[in-house]
């Protein structure tokens, strides 16, 4: 069975999008959404074997897609992916950051090393693909580019450095929609909250209560779909969005609105109260 698209079929007739992190979980979603829509879709990621599954995938059901291996934190990986993409299609129309990684610790525990990792993947990894999609001919032509972001609105307590690097792609994403308006560029971000996805296996049994407590705290009561999310990306990659650039959309069932997910425990060590004013009455 065909992906079913809530959109009108042949929407990106023509298009040439590209895909990061499209071998699993969301990218997966959205890249089949879009081809399904009539894109020329590429896949790009760090592992070929998943990468080519999902090709097989899109073009078994009648949709165009590419496979490129491409580790997104490597300027060279990143300008040889756009080589490849124009060399092939011709131009890029369209851009969806969705790559990015992060692992579960508290701050106190995570080391430089790991910090770097996940900063360099998510934050410089989406400023050079979206430096070179503007460069390599969004420049010229426009073009609309959605960076993915997570629920930290309200801080992430157990992913700091990913709720660092993320803030930064949100900030990079109004201060690019500005700068880059002059040539017709979009670009905007989606906020996912707990996503039922493929992603969530690489957390450790340990993380399930807190999963299962996110559920509980989301007044939607349940998790969203990989496709929910990849239909936010559709509709801001579509001309409907036409007016729409530096904003982010959140997906996440209201949980940002009303959410406890972080254990405070019981303690006495609150600052001393301060009060300045010892005039008595």
């Amino acid at each position: 069975m065909s992906y079913q698209s809530i959109f009108r079929p042949g929407l990106f007739a023509g298009k040439t999008i590209i895909v990061t992190g499209g071998g699993s979980g969301i990218g997966r979603a959205a890249a089949h959404e879009l081809a399904s829509l009539g894109a020329q879709v590429v896949v790009a990621g760090r592992t070929m074997e998943k990468l080519a599954r999902v090709q097989a995938e899109i073009e078994k059901e009648g949709g165009r897609a590419t496979a490129v291996s491409t580790n997104i934190k490597s300027e060279a990986d990143v300008t040889n992916l756009f080589e490849q993409v124009i060399a092939q299609c011709g131009k890029v129309d369209g851009l969806v950051n969705n790559a990015g990684g992060q692992f579960a610790s508290p701050a106190e525990f995570i080391s430089l090393k790991g910090w770097t990792a996940v900063v360099e993947t998510n934050l410089t990894g989406t400023f050079l693909m979206c430096r070179e999609a503007y460069n390599r001919g969004m420049n010229q032509h426009g073009g609309a580019i959605v960076n993915m972001l997570m629920d930290n609105a309200r801080g992430f307590p157990g992913m700091a450095h990913s709720a660092a690097a993320r803030a930064g792609i949100e900030n990079l994403t109004k201060t690019l929609a500005v700068e880059w308006a002059r040539s017709g560029v979009r670009l905007n971000a989606v906020a996912p909250g707990l996503i039922n996805s493929s992603g969530l296996d690489n957390y450790p049994e340990a993380m399930r209560p807190l999963i299962e407590q996110t559920i509980t705290d989301t007044p939607a009561k349940r998790m969203g779909t990989e496709s929910e999310v990849a239909a936010a990306i559709t509709f801001l990659l579509s001309p409907a969005a036409a007016f729409i650039s530096g904003t982010t959309i959140k997906i996440d069932g209201a949980g940002s609105l009303w959410r406890n997910t972080w254990l405070i425990e019981d303690h006495e060590n609150a600052p001393m109260p301060y009060n300045g004013f010892t005039i008595s009455d």
